[in-house]
């Protein structure tokens, strides 16, 4: 039975995985910040499964959090990193507070977990598996979402140093194309706080971009994803995982890219 810490397991994919691995036996502590949201998710994960506050963008939060979930599960096997904040917005509109805040939590809050859980996962030779996205450096870039992109293709750098660092500990970036994730609380939200008109000029330039495969990929299969790759032996390497639904098709740039507006309709493709 693997011990294992679900980090962003109140609400989303997190949550998802959390409850999902706990299903399949996992002992699991769930890490998240809103401590009512984490409570429900833990009783849903039913027995066994340990409710733990966490701030990751918090050094002391998160050395707190992954202590205590040692001493609840006798030890940590594996660590599932999942949190990220993806506010839509053009580059030329986004300033310095919203690119530190993107990457306090996308970038530096996975640094500071794995420093705490480091210790645990060598004395275990575990893994630690980090969500990254289609709008990282395995896909196409996602128009209003360039900042977002920019701290997944930074997140998968570290990921890569603390794999170099620390080579008896199996790090994976784990690309997830669209998915979802569950109802309610379990959803991903990842839209909430988003200039819907921006939205509404951004969606037809993702399509044409092919961004989006049309397909979401159902959240069972991500759980069973993750799940594969926590279980596979600890002398099996996995550094990149790429998960998506492709019956729309696998992601890729078009050629005739057409720019995001600032307002108005998309600007048009121009003419060769």
């Amino acid at each position: 039975m693997s011990r294992t810490v679900v980090v962003g397991a109140s609400s989303g994919l997190g949550r998802c995985i959390g409850i999902g691995l706990a299903q399949r036996g996992d002992q699991v502590a769930l890490l998240a910040r809103r401590r009512e949201r984490l409570e429900s998710a833990a009783k849903e994960a039913g027995a066994g499964a340990v409710a733990v506050e966490c701030d990751i963008i918090d050094e002391a939060s998160c050395r707190s959090a992954i202590g205590q979930a040692a001493e609840a599960l006798g030890g940590i096997d594996n660590v599932v990193f999942t949190p990220a904040i993806s506010p839509l917005v053009r580059l030329v509109d986004t300033d310095a507070q919203t690119w530190r805040r993107i990457f306090d939590t996308n970038v530096i809050g996975a640094s500071l977990v794995t420093a705490a859980a480091v210790p645990h996962l060598t004395a275990s030779a575990g893994k630690a598996v980090y969500l990254s996205s289609d709008a990282g450096p395995y896909g196409p870039s996602w128009q209003g979402l360039g900042a977002y992109g920019v701290s997944k293709a930074a997140l998968e750098r570290l990921v890569d140093a603390w794999r170099a660092e620390h080579p008896d500990i199996g790090f994976t970036n784990l690309i997830v194309g669209e998915c979802a994730g569950g109802e309610g609380e379990a959803a991903t939200g990842m839209n909430a706080g988003w200039d819907m008109d921006l939205a509404v000029r951004a969606v037809p330039v993702w399509v044409s971009d092919r961004c989006m495969p049309g397909k979401l990929m159902p959240i069972e299969d991500l759980v069973e994803v993750v799940h594969t790759i926590l279980r596979t032996n600890s002398s099996t390497s996995m550094p990149i995982v790429i998960a998506r639904d492709t019956r729309g098709g696998a992601p890729r740039v078009s050629r005739r890219s057409r720019p995001l507006s600032d307002g108005g309709a998309p600007s048009p493709v121009p003419a060769r």
